[in-house]
Formats: C-alpha cells, structure tokens, sequence
C-alpha cells in the first residue's frame, strides 16, 4: 500500500492568522456531556484563561444536569442553541467521531473555534473538508490529541530531531487496550465509528509518526470481528528516510505499551502508555543505564493551553497539531482500513485495496 497516493496535502491558508484573535478570557462551549466532556471541563476550570459557558447535548436533562455539576450558566438540548450562541468563543466537541464533521462544519460557520476530540473526523476527505472550512471562515481547528502536546512527548520528540540518538533506523509502538466484546459497544459498532485502529491505535500511529515519519510503503495485517469492526492490527512502514516504523493495537488483548526509538547512536525507551507517556529513558552509545527523564502529566490542561495559546497569538493551526500531520496520520489509518475491508456505512463510495 501507498499512504502517499491516496492523500491530498492540506489546504494552505490564505492568511496565517486567525480572523480576531482572542486576547482576554476564552468563553467554551461543550458540544456533547459524555464521560470525556467531564474532564475537560475540569482542565479549562484549570486552565488560565479559559471559562466554562454552556453545554449542549441531544439529552437536554443530561445537558442540564452536567451544567449544574460544573457550574455552567446555559445548557441546551440539541445543538443549535450552542452553534447560535454569541457567548461561546470555542467549541469542544466530543461526541463519536461518525458526527464531527457536521458539527464542526456547524460551529465553524457559525465563527466559532473548534478542538475535536480525535480522531477528528471518519475519513481523509472530511478531515479536509474540516480544516479547509476553518482557514476559509479564519477559525483556529484542532485535533484534540492530547499526546503531542505533553511536555514529555515534545522533549522527546526534540531530542530525536536534534540527533540525540543519531539517525533514527526504527521506532516501535504497541498499545492494547481490553474490552469485552459486545456488538453494540462503540468500539464494535462501525455505525458509531468503531475499530481498535481508529479509538487506540490512532496514539501509537501518531507516536511512530512523529518519531519517524510518513510512509512511502505501508504494510498491514489485522483481524475483524462479527461485526466488521477491527480488532487487531499491526502495521509496519517505512520512510523516504529508510527508518522502519512497527505500530501495534488490539482491543482484546491485554499488555504492556512499550515504545522504543532507535538510532545509530543510541536509543529512547518511553515509559507508561502511549496515549500519555509518563517518562523516558535516553541511552546513548552502548550506556544501558540511560538518563531517565520524567515529564509533567498534566493530561487535558495541556491541549487547552496551546489552543488557548494559539488563540492568543492569532494562529490558524497549532505548530504542535499540525493540520498536514492530522491529514496525514488520517491516511495512514484510513489506508490501513482498506487494507484490512473495513467499511463504515456513513461513506459514500466502497474501499478499494
């Protein structure tokens, strides 16, 4: 397979900065009341900056009821009345991701800045549709991947590119999350998005990504269950560079994430799961004890500070989630599924291998 051939570069922005930048305070609201919502209302209650203003849910009691816990002076049932409202800055949209691409589209027209929980959206081409909206209405779009903007992750990520570990020869990352299966879990069911590569494995997938980079071949083994959602997948690649990356996930299986990066000069060992790395250990040469280094995990707080960030400095995209990474890493995943016939029924044409 040929990740390369089925992408189209994101769109560039035709200015660089955000239509009106936000100096002062960010007015959020929350686009869905699931368990994800609760925490980040609880990081931008931490954030500096940022404040709660209304939530939204297609159950007006649970809007209301999430509303009361957290303090938020408006709730509303539907969506409507949160696209409409001219006191929400940004929107945090957290729903399944079979629906982000409306909903984005939505708060977008209606001026607003939009995080969306990842994967941003089903396919390569809404992904697009997405971010081109957003340069189009000078709107800052995020992919809310946390991972990319923790501290440990960046530290290590600027060691491998300033040649700490020598040039990098391969990168390996597995993440296995269990679930018991059930045919109407989200995770199972391909009408809400479900397959273990788009929930988890879109972390290791994005971890190797940074580390070594896009794919000129992609390679792709991988189960199915009943319902046709993937279960297991393992893909390897390789990079214009000649680095080999190997990525692992599994839905049914338990075990530890382990994520390695190898140089000619040495290697890094990241500690502690792939979605939120805890610390790593850098060795250099044939040193097998390493410099261990520990990261702050402040998990949810650190993408709402560089949105907020970005915000305030009038940026269209983050230099830390960028769009062409998202779009690219949205290849790869989608490549991935048509490899393994994985199909989801809100798109409109069938997968080809």
């Amino acid at each position: 397979m040929d990740p390369q051939h089925d992408t189209v570069p994101a769109p560039s922005p035709t200015s660089g900065q955000l239509t009106t930048p936000i100096t002062g305070t960010v007015r959020w609201g929350l686009l869905a009341a699931g368990a994800i919502a609760h925490a980040m209302a609880a990081a931008i209650r931490e954030s500096e900056g940022g404040r709660l203003g209304a939530v939204a849910a297609r159950d007006g009691q649970r809007a209301a009821a999430f509303a009361e816990e957290h303090g938020i002076a408006r709730s509303y049932q539907g969506y409507d009345g949160l696209y409409a409202d001219d006191e929400v800055d940004a929107v945090y949209i957290s729903s399944t991701h079979p629906f982000h691409t409306p909903q984005a589209l939505a708060c977008i027209r209606a001026g607003k800045h939009v995080l969306i929980e990842k994967p941003l959206a089903l396919t390569v081409h809404d992904t697009e549709q997405i971010l081109e909206a957003a340069r189009e209405h000078g709107v800052l779009a995020m992919e809310a991947m946390w991972t990319r903007c923790m501290p440990v992750v960046r530290d290590i990520v600027d060691r491998v590119r300033r040649g700490d570990i020598g040039t990098v020869r391969s990168c390996s990352a597995a993440f296995t999350v269990p679930f018991n299966y059930d045919e109407n879990h989200r995770l199972f069911d391909l009408g809400n998005g479900g397959g273990a590569l788009m929930d988890i494995g879109i972390y290791p997938v994005t971890l190797a990504h940074l580390l070594v980079g896009h794919p000129t071949d992609l390679m792709v083994l991988g189960s199915r269950c009943p319902t046709g959602a993937d279960d297991l997948v393992a893909l390897q690649w390789m990079t214009a560079d000649g680095a080999v990356a190997q990525v692992l996930c599994d839905s049914r299986s338990s075990g530890a994430a382990r994520t390695v990066v190898r140089g000619t000069e040495g290697w890094i060992e990241v500690h502690g799961p792939v979605n939120a790395p805890e610390s790593f250990t850098l060795h250099r040469g044939r040193d097998r004890d390493g410099e261990w280094v520990e990261g702050v995990q402040q998990h949810y707080l650190h993408e709402v500070d560089e949105f907020h960030r970005c915000l305030k400095e009038g940026l269209l995209e983050s230099p830390l989630v960028p769009h062409a990474d998202t779009v690219s890493i949205m290849t790869i995943l989608e490549s991935a599924r048509r490899e393994l016939g994985v199909r989801y029924p809100q798109e409109d044409e069938p997968l080809h291998t």
